[in-house]
């Protein structure tokens, strides 16, 4: 079930509730989607203003590409709940099962695709977002710092969901390859997050 057709108020319950999906990394997807589209309304509001003349048609291929990267991460909740069906199935084989470490393993790697897809889109969500704060609107540049925590958030919770995963695996190699991966997004898309918040929030006070 794609549960972003779904009202927010419906999917908030059943994100609460004991149902296996949507989890922490739909959730995540979610939100990076709502963080990209701040970003994005402050470049709505920039276009078509003589002010922003100058920037205007690098502020409309920018909201082109968050109009697909909104679609993308949306396109993640469900995505996320389909990766977590092998891991869940594999569970249950019988530990008997000579068959269940292979099984197990390969729908381990599965699970932490998703994830690490949301966290690279929360990573061009936020280069997108720097350029909206920096050049957008002054009047909606409030809107580009919240998108920028909002992604932040949704970048370190779709980490979470690859490092419970890569804990597990018998691969260490595979599993330090990849958590080496999402450390890196973490600490550069991080870092411009909160460059971005401080910026905006310190221009408020000048």
């Amino acid at each position: 079930m794609d549960m972003t057709t779904k009202s927010c108020r419906e999917f908030v319950t059943v994100l609460a509730s004991n149902e296996p999906a949507p989890g922490g990394g739909g959730a995540a997807a979610l939100v990076a989607a709502l963080g990209t589209a701040l970003g994005n309304m402050v470049g709505s509001l920039t276009v078509g203003k003589k002010k922003y003349a100058d920037v205007e048609a690098e502020i409309l291929a920018l909201k082109g590409k968050c109009d697909l990267l909104q679609n993308e991460l949306l396109d993640q909740v469900p995505a996320d709940a389909e990766g977590f069906v092998p891991l869940a199935k594999a569970y249950g084989i019988p530990k008997d099962d000579p068959n269940r470490a292979a099984v197990l393993e390969d729908a381990t790697v599965t699970a932490c695709k998703v994830p690490m897809h949301i966290m690279e889109l929360c990573c061009e969500s936020m280069d997108a977002i720097a350029v909206f704060a920096a050049k957008g609107s002054r009047l909606a540049v409030s809107d580009a710092g919240c998108g920028a925590v909002i992604v932040k958030a949704a970048l370190q919770a779709a980490s979470l969901n690859v490092f419970i995963n890569t804990k597990t695996l018998q691969n260490r190699e595979k599993a330090e390859e990849m958590n080496a991966y999402c450390l890196k997004m973490l600490d550069t898309c991080g870092k411009k997050a909160d460059e971005i918040f401080e910026t905006v929030k310190n221009g408020f006070f000048k």
